[in-house]
């Protein structure tokens, strides 16, 4: 069964070898104090740097999911309230989350078919950190790079964390735009649920140390001073780490990704428009994700087309929350091979 669902996904094919290469090198029984794995974080680091272009002082830093880097955020460095602008659930759940730690936290919620319209943002001072969700997983939107820069440039004063949970790995993000980036690996980066990964500018160190909120077991200080030494501070997901380092060593410079990603994203929205009954969710082409396509129409026959899918070896995505009985998602994540897409697209094109 090959799975499109946008997450967890489906893993790269060569997982098997690098989790036989993982036993055989010790690496399961790795003590996360040892100089194998301080020289694993150093050298996973490097490879963020050198495959996916994150800038010089910005650190790598280990978590257990893209939730927790939420809770982190908020109490470790937002030092009066954020301001959350998102058109989605997943954007939705992180305000919501903040604001149980910070009840001034503001929520500015668009509708899913619009970009931001940076102009007409008017954030007052009351706000040090804009959160933006770049790839909303639930209604397959985005926000560009374009955008996010636009907003830098208007408050360059403020902290700017991004939801990258969907896109980091399957498109160029450019990571000097911003203090904060996270996600998991269970997406693009093509690996099984555990990981997350929360990147962080000098600036953003600078403001937690400032803040100097400690005391909790994942206050970002406390995380920082173990980070100095390649180290954690508490006992890792090693193996999870191990097979991210194995993944980027494989992959190619993001910028080749990123163009396999777009032209395939095209092809496939291409095939849906060719259909006679299928739309695609999200009409805007502005707006629409490059890594997850969301399909949408009437329940019944959502639920048809996905048990027809399943009985040719695929499984697509359900929609989520509210729109869960009335679409489909489509992951277009590196690790899904171009031959399992085409098989996907023949398949939609007999509707």
């Amino acid at each position: 069964m090959i799975t499109f669902a946008p997450g967890p996904s489906k893993v790269y094919d060569k997982l098997p070898q690098y989790l036989l290469d993982a036993y055989n090198q010790g690496i399961l029984s790795a003590n996360h104090r040892s100089a194998v794995f301080m020289n694993l974080y150093q050298e996973t680091e490097t490879l963020m740097r050198e495959k996916l272009h994150m800038p010089e002082g910005f650190r790598l830093l280990f978590t257990s999911s893209a939730t927790e880097n939420w809770e982190i955020i908020a109490q470790s460095i937002v030092q009066s309230a954020s301001y959350h602008i998102f058109s989605g659930s997943f954007g939705k759940k992180w305000f919501e989350y903040a604001k149980y730690i910070e009840p001034k936290t503001f929520a500015h919620k668009i509708d899913a078919e619009e970009t931001i319209d940076v102009e007409s943002l008017n954030i007052g001072d009351e706000f040090d950190l804009i959160a933006i969700t770049q790839n909303e997983t639930s209604n397959a939107t985005q926000v560009s790079n374009k955008t996010i820069s636009a907003i830098a440039k208007k408050y360059p004063e403020k902290m700017i964390a991004v939801d990258t949970t969907s896109s980091m790995a399957g498109i160029e993000l450019d990571f000097s735009l911003a203090d904060i980036w996270y996600a998991s690996v269970q997406k693009c980066f093509g690996l099984p649920a555990g990981l997350g990964i929360l990147l962080i500018s000098p600036k953003a160190i600078a403001k937690a140390k400032d803040k100097g909120e400690k005391g909790r077991y994942n206050s970002l200080n406390f995380i920082l001073e173990n980070a100095q030494n390649y180290q954690t501070h508490y006992t890792p997901n090693v193996l999870g780490i191990y097979l991210l380092s194995r993944v980027l060593q494989d992959l190619p410079e993001i910028q080749h990704l990123d163009k396999r990603t777009k032209e395939r994203m095209r092809k496939l929205e291409d095939a849906i428009a060719q259909t006679g009954s299928l739309r695609l969710l999200i009409q805007n082409p502005e707006a629409r994700s490059s890594t997850v396509l969301a399909v949408s129409g009437k329940e019944e026959f959502i639920s048809e087309i996905k048990k027809s899918a399943e009985k040719e070896g695929m499984q697509l995505g359900s929609g989520y929350g509210p729109l869960k009985p009335t679409s489909f998602r489509i992951a277009n994540f590196p690790a899904l091979t171009d031959q399992e897409m085409g098989k996907l697209m023949d398949f939609l094109k007999k509707y």
